[in-house]
């Protein structure tokens, strides 16, 4: 069966039922999986617990994924995201280690900016995506995908020892912290009620260490992954429980998993590592050009730079588009087809959008069939969609 797709502007959507290697339903003793400071709590709330990158996580609550969507986009919810990897870069050699892996400029960042950033190879290929912070305390804040933990503990281990060989002064420590998300369009609000500083002066993409609930040592971060105003906590593990049960006493907050997680970062033009970005996937064949940082640019001093830089001034083979359609929803794997029925390219992700009442999805499609109110075809499989 095949369904009339469109291209559209740039990707301000996204989700996908999550991808099968990552998440399926916990099997008893033969999984063994990690478990956040919070895995009583999602217990305790009515968690629906599945195995998602070695971690046991909530997949919903007691509420359908489609009621967390929609309430994320119009209040707020809280997400446990503590299976990410937090880790600190501290010496005096700090940004030159990390210039050193990921291709954005951290060396003009402002106490307490952070960025997205991209590690790579020298083939020009994505290791992983990640949110580097130039703290004002000194050291560096990075968080990055558990799905590429251990690849990314030991690049960064890697190239502190190598450094520390050439008498460097920088060094590591993987942070033990929760890490819980606030998303929506009152999370604001919500938290500035336990805050004493004011959130109206921390901008998207800063932070500051505060005291939150009367929990001490949070890092509060402006960022996200849902497309919606909110923070991220970085919060000590013994004090994570106290903090989301302080939340949950508003109203306006509900819990949400990871089903809402995805379809909300999907509705948003989010990428997930694996699906939409990968190591044979370039940052400018993915669309995400804008994080490479015009000195790293000219200096060409990031891994893959000769790849890379050129990609920007010439033509790539393929781009990652947005793509919407009525009817049956396209799915990861699916084949893009143009209008003469010749596959051009695969569908990365997709799913029903709750918010648009249409079908979402993202894939990788040649140049020229990439502007915006193209008409192409994606194959579904025949039978009924689930």
């Amino acid at each position: 069966m095949q369904r009339v797709v469109s291209v559209v502007a740039h990707l301000g959507f996204r989700l996908q039922a999550l991808p099968p290697a990552l998440c399926r339903p916990l099997s008893c003793a033969q999984d063994v999986l990690r478990r956040t400071p919070l895995y009583d709590f999602h217990l305790a709330h009515g968690g629906k617990m599945v195995a998602f990158a070695g971690w046991s996580l909530p997949v919903q609550y007691r509420d359908s994924h489609t009621d967390s969507h929609l309430h994320t986009r119009q209040h707020c919810s809280l997400f446990d995201v503590s299976h990410m990897l937090q880790t600190k870069i501290f010496g005096s050699d700090r940004v030159k280690l990390m210039e050193s892996l990921v291709v954005g400029d951290i060396a003009e960042l402002r106490p307490n900016q952070g960025t997205l950033s991209l590690f790579t190879n020298e083939a020009g290929g994505i290791l992983d995506d990640l949110i580097v912070t130039n703290t004002s305390e000194g050291h560096l804040y990075v968080v990055s995908n558990a799905g590429c933990w251990e690849k990314d503990l030991a690049l960064m281990q890697d190239k502190v020892r190598e450094l520390q060989n050439q008498g460097r002064d920088v060094g590591l420590e993987v942070l033990d912290n929760a890490l819980l998300a606030l998303q929506g369009p009152t999370a604001a609000q919500v938290l500035q009620a336990s805050v004493a500083d004011d959130l109206k002066k921390l901008p998207f993409m800063t932070s500051a260490v505060m005291e939150v609930f009367g929990v001490s040592g949070c890092r509060v971060t402006r960022c996200g992954y849902t497309g919606e105003d909110g923070v991220e906590i970085s919060v000590p593990a013994a004090g994570a429980v106290h903090l989301a049960t302080a939340l949950l006493k508003n109203p306006e907050v509900k819990l949400a998993g990871l089903a809402a997680r995805d379809s909300l970062r999907l509705e948003a033009g989010l990428c997930l590592y694996g699906n939409d970005i990968d190591e044979h996937t370039t940052p400018v064949e993915g669309s995400l050009s804008w994080t490479l940082g015009k000195r790293r640019q000219a200096a060409m001093d990031f891994p893959g730079a000769k790849v890379i830089v050129p990609q920007l001034k010439g033509k790539v083979q393929r781009r990652r588009v947005g793509l919407m359609c009525e009817g049956a929803p396209m799915r990861a794997h699916s084949p893009i087809l143009n209008m003469e029925g010749t596959k051009i390219g695969t569908v990365t992700s997709g799913c029903p959008s709750p918010s648009l009442k249409k079908n979402v999805a993202m894939g990788y499609v040649p140049c020229e069939y990439s502007r915006p109110g193209t008409m192409l075809l994606v194959e579904l499989p025949s039978g009924p969609c689930f």
